[in-house]
């Protein structure tokens, strides 16, 4: 059975790809208000070494819908060698 990500509710996987400490601990999604969300999470620690989560939460089209930048024909020159 395949996961289905649920109105409300999401889930948060150990970042097996990570190489620095600025990279996130833990990634996943969650679904709110019909918006799927990324969500990043880095461990901490605060002044007594007691250990908490800090999260990102942004949009997950956000990052998927970026425009590409492309060229068209009128800025190839016609100086071609060939």
């Amino acid at each position: 059975m395949a996961y289905e990500l649920r109105e409300g509710s999401g889930s948060l996987f150990k970042n097996k790809q990570k190489e620095k400490d600025s990279q996130p601990n833990a990634r996943g999604e969650a679904k709110i208000g019909g918006v799927v969300y990324e969500i990043s999470a880095w461990t901490k620690r605060d002044k007594n070494g007691e250990p908490w989560q800090s999260l990102a939460i942004k949009p997950k089209e956000e990052r998927e819908s970026k425009p590409v930048k492309t060229g068209t024909f009128d800025d190839m020159s016609d100086d071609i060698p060939f």
